[in-house]
C-alpha cells in the first residue's frame, strides 16, 4: 500500500503563518495553535497531493530550551493522533539547533525502507534540497507546501528540486493559528523579558569555572538544570519582577543561563588556547 508521510518544520510554519495573519512576525507566546485542526488540514492537503495514498504520520520538527520541558503547544500536539512530535534544540537567539538534521535522517530512513511513496515538506531551508534529490531518487515524489508568499520566503533551489509546489493562503492558516494576545500585551511580555536579562549572567558570573563544564553536561544528560541552581535562578528572577515568573519567563531565564554559561566556557576555552 503506497504512503504518504508530512514533515512539518514548525519555525516556519509560526514565522510565516503569524505574517500571514498579522502582517508580522510574532514570538511563539503571542499565538494560538489548534493542533487538532492543523492535523486535520494537513491530512487533506497530504491526500490531495497523494491520491490513492494513506497517511504514515505527520512529523512535527519543534525546538525545546535546554533544560525546560514542552511548551503548553507542544504537548498537545504530541497528544494528537498520528502526529510526532520530533525536537531539537532552541538556541538563545531564538534559532533551532537540530530540526534539520531530524527532518532528513527520518525522510531518508522512510524512503530508504521504502516506506513512504510520497512526501509533503512544510519548511523553506534550501538545506533538504540535498535529502529531497536522494528520496527522488529512491522513488518518493516531494511536495513542497508554503506559506504565501512562498515564493519569497522559501529557498528557491529548494522549490525547484521538488516535485510539486503548493501554497497556503491567509484564509487556511487563519483555520489553525491566531494571535494570542493584544498588541500592549505582547508589550508588557517584552518589558518583563528586559526584565529578566540581567539574571542569567549574573547567575552564571557567579559560578567557579571548575562548576561550568558540569553543569553543561548535566543538562545535555538530563535536559534540565542542576535543581539548586535552577531553584536560585528562579528565586533571583522572582525578585527582579516582585512576582513568580510565568511558564514562558522560566524558560527565558533557563535558556539564557544555559547559554550564559556556554559563552564563559567558550571565552575560558578560548583564553586557554592563546597560553
Amino acid at each position: 500500500m503506497e504512503r504518504v508521510a508530512v514533515f512539518v518544520d514548525a519555525g516556519y510554519l509560526f514565522a510565516q503563518g503569524s505574517v500571514a495573519i498579522a502582517g508580522e512576525k510574532l514570538s511563539r507566546t503571542s499565538l494560538s495553535l489548534d493542533p487538532r485542526r492543523v492535523r486535520d488540514v494537513l491530512v487533506n492537503f497530504a491526500k490531495s497531493k497523494a491520491v490513492g495514498c494513506s497517511l504514515l504520520r505527520i512529523y512535527w520538527y519543534d525546538g525545546a530550551l535546554p533544560g525546560v520541558y514542552l511548551t503548553s503547544d507542544q504537548a498537545r500536539l504530541g497528544e494528537v493522533d498520528d502526529v510526532k512530535l520530533r525536537l531539537g534544540l532552541l538556541g538563545k537567539s531564538g534559532q533551532h539547533r537540530g530540526v534539520d538534521s531530524l527532518l532528513v535522517t527520518d525522510l531518508l530512513e522512510l524512503a530508504r525502507q521504502r516506506a513512504i511513496s510520497d512526501a509533503v515538506i512544510v519548511s523553506a531551508d534550501e538545506g533538504l534540497r540535498l535529502a529531497v534529490q536522494i528520496a527522488q531518487s529512491l522513488g518518493v515524489r516531494v511536495h513542497l507546501l508554503g506559506i504565501e508568499p512562498s515564493r519569497a520566503n522559501q529557498a528557491v533551489a529548494l522549490r525547484l528540486e521538488v516535485d510539486t509546489v503548493s501554497e497556503w493562503a491567509r484564509d487556511v492558516v487563519a483555520s489553525f493559528l491566531s494571535a494570542r494576545q493584544s498588541a500592549e500585551g505582547q508589550a508588557e511580555s517584552a518589558v518583563a523579558t528586559a526584565e529578566l536579562d540581567d539574571v542569567p549572567q549574573i547567575m552564571a558570573d557567579g559560578l567557579l569555572a571548575s562548576e561550568l563544564q558540569p553543569i553543561l553536561d548535566y543538562v545535555e544528560k538530563t535536559r534540565s538544570i542542576p535543581f539548586e541552581i535552577d531553584r536560585q535562578l528562579l528565586a533571583s528572577g522572582r525578585n527582579a519582577l516582585g512576582r513568580n515568573l510565568n511558564e514562558e519567563e522560566k524558560q527565558y531565564v533557563r535558556a539564557e543561563f544555559r547559554a550564559c554559561v556556554q559563552d564563559r566556557v567558550d571565552e575560558l576555552t578560548g583564553a586557554l588556547a592563546k597560553v
